[in-house]
């Protein structure tokens, strides 16, 4: 298929800015087979069954965007944390007057680091203290390119998952954020699990596809863990005729990077550059909860190729016209997997 083939028009005013006042308020779009049904997510627990898995990435965003200088110039540079490699160590992609080199001492508030390396878009950075550290501190929230206001405290605490718990990520795994408590207590007042996986999102999630033939990009690597009781959760859920349901696309390319070809994943960590197009065949994920997605994105992909991509089409087309939210505070969707091939769907 073609880039071309994932574009779309798409109104400034539906790019969400800002989220709503409820983490559950928004709008759930429900994708299945011909039908499109326009509720709230709130109404997600009754299109659930007994015994279904939910499975989301635990990752918690870190304030991964720094604003600093060169130490010996003045000069201003700012860096988005791609990873963090060990204690003092992170890769970063810098945006600077002149191009640092290396042995440049980077100066970000109080902390210091030093450019010890570069590999095609990204520098890596030593810091003389703990990177975590530095950045809990000297750091903010790194909101995507879309989001044109400053972070703010708002953004500290809902660009988050109430269930983040393991620290990497440098973007959101956006389909949770509308997930509260009291939400999923009703999930599992319904009878159905919850089992986590953790996938850091990196800052390459934002990088454009720029070949027309879609077969010749590469995905950026990203870092995951699947934790062996989840595995066993799969397990039980599947010997069970339950359906797997991932919370978004990190929890689906986690779980199909770890798939077997009985349905059944294995337990591990490891790094994955998975690139789902229509054509792939998915093994483990029966139903996908997911925002919408910027146009020519390998995310548009994904879902096109799990719902289908017809069927795909005929969704954002209903959603723009009946006025959605658009991207990471944004409204979402819950789609089924494509029965057949994926451009016939």
């Amino acid at each position: 298929m073609r880039l071309s083939d994932f574009d779309f028009d798409l109104p400034p005013r539906l790019i969400a800015q800002h989220p709503l006042a409820d983490r559950s308020g928004s709008r759930l779009l429900h994708v299945h087979e011909d039908a499109l049904d326009d509720l709230r997510f709130t109404a997600l627990p009754e299109l659930l069954r007994a015994g279904d898995l939910l499975v989301m990435n635990d990752t918690r965003v870190i304030r991964a965007r720094l604003l600093g200088v060169k130490a010996d110039t003045g000069g201003q540079v700012e860096a988005l944390i791609e990873r963090i490699d060990g204690e003092h160590d992170a890769v970063v992609m810098l945006r600077a007057s002149k191009t640092p080199r290396p042995g440049t001492v980077l100066a970000f508030g109080r902390a210091r680091a030093t450019v010890t390396g570069r590999a095609d878009a990204f520098f890596t950075l030593r810091f003389d203290e703990p990177v975590l550290e530095a950045l809990e501190r000297e750091g903010h929230t790194p909101l995507p390119p879309y989001i044109t206001h400053a972070p703010d405290r708002e953004d500290d605490a809902r660009y988050q998952t109430v269930y983040a718990r393991t620290p990497g990520a440098v973007a959101a795994p956006t389909a949770g954020l509308h997930f509260d408590e009291a939400l999923l207590a009703r999930v599992r007042a319904r009878g159905v699990g919850i089992a986590h996986v953790t996938l850091h999102v990196g800052a390459g999630t934002f990088q454009p596809v720029r070949v027309e033939d879609v077969a010749q990009h590469v995905m950026h690597s990203e870092r995951y863990v699947l934790p062996p009781e989840t595995a066993e959760a799969i397990a039980a859920t599947r010997a069970a005729g339950g359906r797997v349901v991932a919370v978004g696309t990190t929890a689906l390319r986690t779980l199909e990077s770890c798939a077997r070809d009985d349905g059944g994943v294995d337990a591990g960590s490891g790094e994955t550059r998975l690139f789902i197009t229509p054509g792939y065949r998915f093994r483990v994920v029966d139903a996908l909860i997911t925002n919408f997605h910027l146009p020519k994105s390998t995310l548009l992909m994904l879902v096109s190729a799990f719902a289908g991509v017809a069927r795909i089409r005929r969704a954002y087309r209903h959603a723009i016209d009946n006025d959605y939210r658009f991207f990471s505070y944004g409204d979402a969707m819950l789609l089924h997997r494509c029965a057949g091939e994926a451009i016939a769907c």
